[in-house]
């Protein structure tokens, strides 16, 4: 099977089995397809879709995109993971109000310029979108394919390893229907050449996979190198006043959970009533620590020991600013919270069970 009859074979499986019906093919502008592109970094299909349809009601264009504050822009994406993908999104639209005219540019240089965008997924937004562009890719999905088709060895974040794979990406790529190709490599790694129990017997390409017929389709390609990420261990402080509200204070820009609304935290060893008489100004009592829980990060596992604390007094009046401020349940939705601080906040509200 040579490189025509590769590409051939692929899209005469899309043609019966691939996916057509996802929202951004419907109407696939290019701004719809970078949206849902972005999304899908290392997420599924499943999950992003309703987070799609929220956003691209709310912003339905690149211009209301960039006209939005980064704050709303984070609450629609709270509980997607990966916030950055949020940020880089916002500040790209931004970019091309200023820089493009508020269209998205058509060239590829200019368009993996842009903020949280690659070679890979401008290629994807290009050849995908209306454009129709000739770009190959090369997600995670497509590098299992011919990690397993041409039997490259070797971890594929190993710049060796990447370069054989864009290598066979761009030789591979037909001259014409360049996105159903793009597209069919995409579906037969997400439903057929999974990372485990790849259904071999329905793939089109087994006839040229030497994975297979050497009999190690799931050595490749080979996993990330493991190692024991660091622990951060922290406190978050649920203070509550009188009338049921919590304190909240929106994080940093950059960094964990950047421009998110969260719980104030302070170290794990510290005494969480000094911690809100110091930072704060308030006066708290009845400390209560509930059980702490993990949350894992591509780099580091976060332990967080939620700590519950009524509020009795202040020392001053605490000012509520763009960073800090008091919320009930009601607006928690809407601000952007972390999936964690928002598990913890749902723990603490909900009712107690009925015997």
């Amino acid at each position: 099977m040579n490189d025509v009859t590769f590409a051939a074979a692929l899209l005469a499986w899309f043609d019966r089995h691939g996916r057509k019906g996802l929202p951004w093919q419907q109407e696939p502008t290019p701004y719809r397809v970078w949206v849902s592109e972005v999304m899908l970094q290392q997420t599924r299909v499943e999950t992003v879709l309703p987070y799609f349809h929220r956003f691209l009601a709310r912003f339905p264009d690149i211009p209301t995109l960039a006209a939005a504050d980064q704050g709303e822009v984070l609450a629609l994406w709270s509980g997607l993971g990966y916030y950055a993908r949020g940020r880089h999104l916002w500040r790209a639209a931004r970019q091309i109000r200023e820089r493009h005219g508020g269209a998205f540019p058509a060239e590829f240089a200019a368009v993996a310029a842009l903020p949280g965008i690659g070679r890979s997924t401008a290629g994807a937004i290009l050849s995908l979108s209306s454009l129709r562009q000739r770009h190959p890719i090369l997600d995670g999905n497509v590098k299992r394919v011919l990690a397993r088709c041409f039997a490259v060895a070797g971890w594929s974040g190993e710049a060796a390893v990447q370069a054989r794979l864009w290598q066979l990406a761009e030789a591979l790529l037909p001259p014409q229907r360049a996105g159903d190709y793009n597209q069919a490599l995409m579906d037969l790694g997400a439903l057929i050449c999974t990372r485990s129990r790849p259904r071999c017997d329905q793939c089109p390409l087994s006839a040229r996979c030497i994975a297979l017929a050497e009999g190690h389709v799931t050595r490749h390609p080979t996993p990330k190198p493991r190692r024991q990420l660091p622990v951060r261990q922290v406190q978050m402080l649920v203070i509550r006043d009188a009338a049921g509200k919590v304190l909240l204070q929106r994080r940093p820009p950059s960094g964990l959970w950047g421009g998110l609304w969260s719980l104030p935290e302070c170290p794990a060893e510290a005494d969480a009533v000094a911690c809100c008489e110091a930072r704060f100004g308030l006066r708290t009592e009845q400390p209560r620590a509930l059980p702490p829980r993990r949350h894992a990060f591509s780099h580091f596992q976060l332990r967080l020991t939620p700590v519950t604390l009524r509020l009795c007094g202040r020392l001053g009046q605490i000012q509520e600013t763009t960073a800090l401020g008091w919320f009930d349940e009601t607006a928690w939705p809407g601000l952007g919270l972390p999936a964690p601080v928002l598990r913890v906040l749902a723990e603490l509200t909900a009712p107690p069970p009925h015997d």
